[in-house]
């Protein structure tokens, strides 16, 4: 049972980031349907299930590596994603449409699922260590990740149909804040 938890608070606190990230996605993407919450909770999910399952079989031969320069890539990934969002907002609101697709495009779903997942990497290689079962491990990193990135998703639709006019600025800031947290963190 103790395992258990520690799994599922491992879990919770890989999706945060992703949780974030859904929640600017949803401000950004007011008029979008269900199942464009279900692609980003897969995206977001698949990632932060397999990233634990790369970092497990990588061990601890690349450990230093990753985690040296795993901040500096999320800042990175993040920032670009975040300054896009902003110069979209500033945009006129005639191509709104355009540019909710390209938030939902696989390309960008796919760099803010990679910059939201490295620590999950990282994770991977300290599960062994930490003698937690792998695939447990993994399908309930990848569940909880996708329930809540499903359901920041959502909340970010209504909190940006609430406020409208420019609060894709505030995501963009809001995931500029989560890479520059990654870069400072420990």
């Amino acid at each position: 049972m103790g395992s258990l938890v520690t799994i599922l608070i491992i879990a919770i606190s890989l999706a945060m980031d992703a949780f974030a990230v859904s929640v600017a996605g949803g401000i950004k993407s007011r008029q979008s349907k269900w199942r464009d919450a279900v692609k980003i909770g897969l995206y977001f999910g698949g990632f932060q299930a397999a990233m634990p399952l790369i970092g497990w079989v990588m061990g601890n031969s690349l450990r230093g590596f990753v985690m040296n320069f795993s901040g500096w890539i999320a800042f990175i990934l993040l920032t670009i994603i975040g300054l896009k969002m902003i110069k979209e907002a500033l945009v006129d609101d005639d191509e709104d449409d355009k540019e909710q697709k390209s938030l939902l495009n696989s390309r960008t779903l796919l760099l803010m699922a990679i910059a939201t997942s490295i620590d999950a990497l990282v994770v991977g290689i300290t599960l062994s260590l930490i003698g937690l079962p792998l695939l447990v491990s993994v399908a309930i990193i990848g569940i909880v990740t996708f329930v809540l990135s499903v359901l920041g998703f959502q909340f970010g639709k209504k909190l940006g149909a609430f406020f409208a006019g420019k609060i894709e600025i505030v995501g963009g800031i809001a995931l500029i804040a989560i890479g520059v947290k990654l870069l400072l963190a420990p």
